[in-house]
């Protein structure tokens, strides 16, 4: 048996049980002469040598395949551990194992505290813990931890979903049992997924239908946000290539669209526009004002949408070439007044669905907006 001091993320237990799959007693500890911090850019922390102590936790009778899973879900993160003695409340000096990062591997941040990371991380890192875990004895941990950014997004989402789930009136009330998944493969991982599902589902006549094979591409969130000037009647557009259009095969593979992107795991849909309105048009939206929210394809992808009429200042001059060069992004902004807009779309222009519905939500809301703003 094991014994092991545990000093950021898995001193929250509803992390630690789904890593180790059952529960186990935490004493709490400390490692003198060591602090904690978060690693810069990263949803976790490291520790290091100097300080006054690193707060954590002792577990102790860790067993083989107790220790098989903590290295399967550490070792992606590149941590290694080493032995070391703690202090345990109630035990004095204990030899422990200690994960601590490869030299070099990542930069510390600020000090790290466990109580800002679960407000902030937590439900996020459990759900896409499970994601993991699902994995072990099949995935390898760097290939695991390469795709970790995207795996939370994921894990993000799926807290959103169970968070903000509207409660039916027309369409049906699924209960529990009503969906039965026999087999469930992740056949394609790479910044998106797609897995493949064997599964019952409940007909509308009460019955279960037969089993059937569904796949799913899976993309996490998006936040979609069309920034509006209502004094001056003006909207910022942006045009990019797009490999959908490519794949189908259409020759104009620039499209017109709104501002938009992913929804980072721990990030806010509302936070994620206002981040893309800075990456993709160097722009500062002073409000954001909610649109529609749905899901644009269904019945073979996850992606769901946050949509927002975004209010900023559109004068001359404003639009311009962005986007984040470490993204491959080649963005250029066009700024023109709302009845242009509605002349693109009405066209066939601006062909992409996000921007066609906020496009018709404005012109329905317009007037208000503009009353408000003074215009």
């Amino acid at each position: 048996m094991t014994t092991f001091f545990f000093y950021g993320t898995l001193c929250h237990g509803p992390l630690l049980r789904v890593v180790l799959g059952r529960d186990v007693q935490a004493l709490p500890a400390r490692l003198p002469g060591h602090s904690v911090f978060w690693v810069a850019g990263r949803a976790f922390p490291m520790i290091e040598t100097g300080g006054k102590g690193a707060e954590g936790v002792v577990v102790a009778d860790m067993s083989a395949e107790d220790v098989a899973r903590l290295n399967f879900y550490e070792g992606g993160f590149a941590y290694q551990t080493r032995d070391v003695l703690v202090e345990a409340e109630g035990a004095g000096a204990v030899s422990a194992h200690v994960y601590f990062p490869d030299p070099g591997k990542w930069t510390p941040g600020a000090p790290w505290r466990l109580a800002d990371w679960a407000e902030r991380w937590g439900e996020t890192v459990v759900t896409t813990a499970r994601d993991a875990m699902a994995l072990y004895g099949h995935g390898d941990p760097a290939t695991i931890h390469a795709r970790y950014p995207q795996m939370l997004m994921r894990g993000g989402s799926r807290v959103r979903a169970e968070a903000e789930a509207s409660q039916p009136g027309l369409r049906r009330k699924a209960d529990a049992g009503d969906i039965a998944v026999t087999r469930k493969r992740q056949v394609y991982a790479n910044y998106f997924a797609v897995e493949e599902s064997d599964l019952r589902f409940r007909r509308f006549d009460g019955t279960m239908s037969a089993q059937v094979n569904r796949a799913v591409f899976i993309s996490g969130d998006a936040t979609v946000v069309l920034p509006y000037d209502p004094i001056r009647d003006r909207v910022l557009l942006v045009e990019q290539f797009r490999m959908g259009p490519h794949g189908r095969g259409d020759p104009q593979s620039w499209l017109i669209e709104t501002v938009a992107g992913r929804v980072d795991g721990g990030e806010s849909p509302e936070e994620a526009a206002l981040r893309e309105a800075r990456e993709e048009a160097g722009l500062d939206i002073r409000e954001l004002i909610p649109a529609l929210n749905y899901y644009p394809s269904p019945a073979a992808m996850s992606e769901y949408l946050y949509t927002f009429i975004g209010i900023a200042d559109l004068p001359d001059g404003v639009a311009g070439i962005g986007g984040l060069e470490g993204e491959a992004e080649d963005i250029r902004a066009h700024v023109v007044p709302f009845a242009k807009l509605m002349e693109l779309v009405e066209s066939g222009e601006a062909n992409t669905a996000p921007l066609a519905l906020l496009a018709y939500w404005l012109d329905r809301n317009r007037d208000r907006i503009r009353a408000a703003a003074g215009a």
